[in-house]
């Protein structure tokens, strides 16, 4: 058997005027086959044989015994455009002695030239940093195949290279009609977003033979705000209505969309939302928003003005059960005080 687990190394380049020779610049702690470990860049090199170079190491910070701990140090640089260099790749295998602080960093004194990370020329430095994805795979007793590092994590920015793919539509298989506006997408991303989609596009659903759907009762914004955050897992669009696109998460079963969509309603409650907003919560499965929503309700500087919205005769007409809970708590918070 074996454990995994990376991190992202960030190293300013080119590094401060008062880093030397074997200074570290260190990343986070992470954990892999319940060991902790650290990488270690030397962006000077960490002895003078390698101060043309930036070195790197893993370093085993604390074990879960004193026992040997053999391990795969697996380590890329991220390009420009987020993906990993096919070019600037090294693994290793090692055995790193648990109760022996000086048998516990191993690594590359010359990890990468440092006139290959050049400022103006370099396909490896944004915004005055290097990204180095640091893999430690330990290895257990029953481990005797030959070691293969683990896959390549995915990119952090993986959301900004999906979302270039919906901007430019390259391999759509699919397309939605909204208002006479189309939009083009990709069946496997939705799918994999959406079991709903999943449903629709791959099961015994109608959709799953066409191309072209059409849909309805949905506004072209608070669609493409969907695709979007289907996308890339943000929120980017100014202009939609949280309360439709609330609506939208619940008819595609996306718990997180919905989430976020009731903490930006929550953020901007007023006593002319709360009773249009409580009925979108209880409509589409939101009770994180409904819980809030009450307690807004039964301030009494609240309720007194709440009363006199239209949002509250719809709540009255479509949830008289939700209108008794009001009272509910209204009465119990008046017997604590009393």
């Amino acid at each position: 058997m074996s454990d995994s687990g990376f991190v992202e190394l960030k190293v300013d380049f080119p590094p401060a005027t008062d880093i030397a020779v074997g200074d570290i610049v260190p990343s986070d702690v992470f954990q892999a086959g319940g060991h902790i470990w650290r990488a270690n860049s030397y962006p000077h090199g960490n002895k003078e044989d390698s101060d043309e170079y930036l070195s790197l190491g893993l370093q085993l910070m604390a074990g879960k015994s004193n026992n040997v701990v053999k391990a795969i140090f697996d380590a890329f640089l991220m390009e420009k455009d987020g993906k990993p260099s096919s070019s600037i790749a090294k693994w290793l295998v090692q055995t790193y002695q648990a109760n022996n602080p000086r048998l516990r960093t191993y690594g590359w004194p010359r990890f990468v030239k440092r006139s290959d990370l050049d400022h103006q020329s370099s396909s490896f430095v944004v915004d005055g940093k290097v990204r180095i994805m640091c893999v430690a795979i330990v290895l257990h007793e029953d481990d005797n195949n030959v070691p293969v590092p683990p896959p390549s994590p995915p990119p952090p920015d993986i959301g900004l290279h999906l979302g270039r793919l919906l901007d430019r539509g390259d391999g759509t298989d699919v397309s939605f009609v909204v208002d006479g506006e189309t939009f083009p997408a990709h069946r496997a991303v939705l799918a994999a977003r959406s079991p709903v989609f999943q449903a629709e596009l791959f099961g015994s659903m109608e959709e799953a033979n066409i191309s072209c759907i059409t849909l309805h009762e949905i506004e072209p914004v608070t669609f493409r705000a969907l695709l979007r955050f289907i996308y890339t897992d943000e929120l980017t669009q100014d202009d939609v209505e949280f309360q439709k696109l609330l609506a939208a998460a619940d008819r595609y079963d996306m718990s997180r969309l919905r989430l976020l969509c009731a903490r930006k309603l929550w953020e901007t409650m007023s006593v002319d939302a709360v009773a249009t907003t409580l009925v979108y919560a209880e409509m589409h499965g939101c009770p994180e928003l409904k819980k809030r929503c009450l307690g807004f309700f039964v301030q009494d500087k609240n309720f007194d003005e709440v009363v006199l919205t239209e949002g509250y005769l719809q709540l009255m007409q479509r949830f008289p059960l939700v209108i008794d809970e009001i009272r509910d708590l209204r009465r119990a918070k008046r017997a604590k005080t009393m």
